[in-house]
């Protein structure tokens, strides 16, 4: 059995003793780079399918795990309720979850660490299902703007659970005697709330609907192994699942795609660093409009059979739309465009040839990092908190170095390849941020010759 702790003690073997000490990285940018680059397991789809273990007392072996802050954050919330956890190797681990604790849900101590992970509130539904109660910390995670819980909360009470807020402690509450099928209209498609929704859906009595339901590959994966598990799913990749309750679940073993938000990035960053990149086992047929939004940047795309070739170009230049108007590219819910890559979409749109007008709805503060790239001589007319307006210098001046800090986890990444492409020395201070979703993120740009050292 793995030994509690360590799934964050192995993380700390990449970051180093000095993680939690606000580690920097340094960059020495204008290198063009080489080689090629597997991605890792999808962050958004690990927290999904580790939370399901919780659902049966079965064992459930999960394969191609990121091994990212976040996600060995939430193993170890794992292990603290009572999981056993058998760590094959860094990225393949078999979960039973025959020994939970669920009173430890009510602990201070599962208060204050399931706080530091947003991810935390995936385990509502599966304990709402099979233990009949939940308690949901108050998320923590990415300083993006609201991120709301009314979504999960509104259909656990559809499915019969009573609510309760504990105004000293900061923490929800759900009981539920029993779970019985409903018809649900979600008032949004959120990729958590429809999770969190299913999860608990597949152990109630009778049948539940859910329309307007998100359709994401990271949902249709935790779907297809919810059914491997037993579950009776149907209408998985449409917004309308249908979910006939079962007495119980089994075992299974299931493979986490590759990230799609880590495939974009590394588009973007060859493109920026003209480079000629190979990304190995991209997961093409689940990419969605990805590879189509960076080529209307002008990027060239080439797909080759699973992998992604992105050559070195020189220059790349922005379309229009048919009516020579100017590009707007935007987030939307599944098969939309991605909200997690619109911030490397921006970055990537300021050395191009034309403009582009960004307009992220879903979250009121992901464009604030704008003001870095402005400081390294970007030109960017931030509109309001959703919309910006780059203006592709076209290579026509290079960016330059400076010292940033990192507020999310996609601006963080959205930073660093600007770092890279820039002139002389950049400093990109708390990245922590961008090790919880991006897992060894330095050494594997070092492999394609990136000048970046962590201090």
């Amino acid at each position: 059995m793995y030994k509690k702790s360590a799934a964050i003690r192995g993380a700390l073997l990449f970051l180093g003793a000095n993680c939690f000490a606000m580690s920097s990285f340094e960059v020495r940018g204008g290198k063009k780079l080489s080689g090629s680059i597997v991605p890792q397991g999808a962050k958004n789809e690990a927290l999904q399918v580790l939370s399901a273990v919780l659902l049966t007392d079965a064992p459930v072996t999960i394969n191609n795990i990121p091994d990212i802050l976040d996600v060995n954050l939430l193993i170890e919330l794992l292990e603290d309720i009572g999981v056993r956890v058998t760590r094959h190797n860094r990225h393949s681990c078999t979960f039973q979850a025959d020994q939970v604790d669920v009173d430890y849900l009510a602990s201070d101590a599962f208060r204050k660490k399931g706080g530091r992970l947003r991810g935390s509130v995936m385990v509502a539904g599966p304990m709402l299902a099979r233990f009949r109660k939940a308690y949901i910390p108050k998320p923590g995670g990415d300083k993006i703007g609201r991120r709301r819980l009314d979504t999960h909360i509104i259909g656990f009470e559809q499915l019969g659970a009573a609510f309760y807020y504990d105004e000293d402690h900061g923490y929800f509450r759900l009981d539920a005697p029993q779970l019985r099928g409903a018809n649900l209209l979600l008032d949004e498609p959120s990729v958590t709330g429809t999770a969190n929704i299913v999860m608990a859906a597949v152990l109630a009595e009778g049948r539940t609907t859910i329309y307007n339901a998100a359709c994401e590959p990271y949902v249709q994966q935790l779907c297809t192994m919810l059914n491997q598990m037993g579950a009776k799913i149907s209408g998985v990749g449409s917004n309308l699942l249908i979910i006939d309750g079962v007495a119980q679940l089994g075992g299974t073993t299931h493979t986490i795609l590759p990230d799609m938000i880590e495939v974009g990035s590394f588009i973007g960053l060859a493109a920026m660093t003209q480079s000629a990149i190979t990304i190995e086992g991209a997961g093409v047929a689940h990419l969605g409009l990805i590879p189509d939004k960076f080529r209307q940047l002008g990027i060239d795309v080439q797909i080759q059979g699973d992998n992604i070739f992105i050559p070195e170009q020189e220059t790349y230049e922005i379309q229009t739309f048919l009516d020579g108007g100017i590009l707007t590219i935007y987030d939307h819910p599944w098969p939309g465009f991605t909200p997690d890559l619109l911030s490397i979409v921006l970055v990537v749109a300021t050395q191009a040839r034309g403009s582009v007008l960004i307009h992220q709805k879903m979250f009121e503060s992901r464009l604030f990092f704008t003001d870095k790239l402005i400081d390294m001589g970007a030109q960017i007319i931030l509109c309001d908190p959703h919309r910006a307006t780059v203006i592709g210098l076209g290579r026509k001046q290079a960016l330059r170095g400076i010292t940033m800090s990192s507020p999310d986890i996609r601006a963080g990444v959205a930073l660093l390849i600007a770092a890279l492409s820039a002139e002389g020395k950049s400093v990109i201070q708390n990245i922590e941020q961008i090790d919880r979703g991006y897992q060894y993120i330095d050494q594997r740009l070092q492999a394609l010759g990136a000048d970046i050292k962590r201090v």
